[in-house]
């Protein structure tokens, strides 16, 4: 016994004529025949007398049909309420970022879901990619606002938007005051990266075109996770860096950081959610906010290059150790 079995026969009690109730069922006449003769062998019950015109239910029939009626009455209410609690803007949400994103997109975030989606409760998790995929495949977080793509089958992005890299060199730099920065040989060396950041390493990288990491600054190691601790750095003459553009729509002065020569590489910035999660409507305020928010120079149009790091060799390498 099926749904669909279900609705053939209310159709046929509301119209008493098989083309009639094909029809109105967008089914062909034979198809609903042996649909319903399929339905009265299964239960061993003749549920409408043919011998009669107009088609007629028989007495049990007609107990059938309105049990049957009840039934999907029922299934209708679980659609509504289906539907209701994916769109509902209320409960509970937590919410990984990524370290590198956090502290510039998360306050704007904040702002713009206050407005959005008053009654919904936020729990902010930051954390690095590896976790992140982690944290959503246990159940740990709801959502994930990270580097995209995860190059895992079991999730799935919803693309927010493209951020730009820049340089973040100290005024003696030989490029300081050039309008465009490009990576030199010097250079590389000196690049300073972020300590388990394995995708946001991974994208420097690729940015640089450097393959081998012992190749960068020995005389030093430096275990920090900060993008804020890197610009120190930077100021401090101690190297250089490259870093996402949301990282610098608070600094006061401008002279420290370069735009990089067109295409610009960018990370792919997304939602990320299991493939399970429902609230779509959710998602679509989220992303929504997040793009409002945004410096006008993001939303516009502009030659890039996406840089990926799950493929990268670096990359995994780091995550298997």
């Amino acid at each position: 016994m099926t749904i669909q079995q279900l609705k053939y026969i209310i159709a046929l009690d509301a119209e008493r004529h098989f083309a009639r109730a094909a029809d109105v069922c967008m089914v062909s006449q034979p198809g609903l025949t042996i649909q319903l003769k399929n339905l009265e062998e299964e239960i061993g019950i003749k549920i409408f007398d043919r011998t009669k015109v107009p088609l007629t239910p028989t007495l049990l029939g007609r107990e059938i049909i309105a049990r049957a009626k009840k039934i999907i009455r029922e299934v209708d209410e679980i659609r509504d309420f289906v539907i209701t609690e994916k769109n509902i803007l209320e409960g509970e949400i937590k919410l990984g970022v990524i370290s590198t994103l956090s502290p510039y997109l998360i306050p704007l975030f904040i702002k713009a879901m206050r407005k959005s989606a008053p009654k919904m409760n936020f729990i902010i998790k930051e954390a690095s990619t590896v976790q992140l995929m982690e944290d959503l495949e246990t159940g740990a977080i709801d959502i994930a606002l990270m580097a995209t793509p995860t190059g895992n089958p079991n999730l799935k992005e919803h693309i927010v938007f493209n951020e730009p890299f820049v340089a973040y060199l100290h005024p003696d730099h030989p490029l300081a005051k050039a309008e465009f920065y490009e990576m030199s040989h010097n250079d590389k060396k000196e690049l300073l990266l972020l300590q388990n950041e394995y995708c946001y390493n991974a994208q420097l990288l690729d940015i640089c075109e450097i393959k081998d990491t012992q190749k960068i600054k020995e005389q030093f190691t430096y275990d920090i996770s900060s993008i804020e601790t890197l610009k120190n750095l930077v100021r401090a003459q101690l190297g250089l860096a490259i870093i996402p553009e949301l990282s610098i729509i608070n600094e006061t002065e401008k002279s420290y950081f370069k735009p990089l020569k067109d295409p610009k590489p960018v990370r792919e910035i997304s939602l990320v959610v299991t493939d399970t999660f429902s609230r779509k409507l959710l998602l679509e305020i989220m992303s929504k906010s997040i793009w409002d928010f945004l410096p006008e120079s993001m939303k516009e149009n502009f030659s890039y290059r996406k840089i990926q790091w799950n493929d990268s060799p670096y990359f995994i390498k780091a995550t298997k150790s």
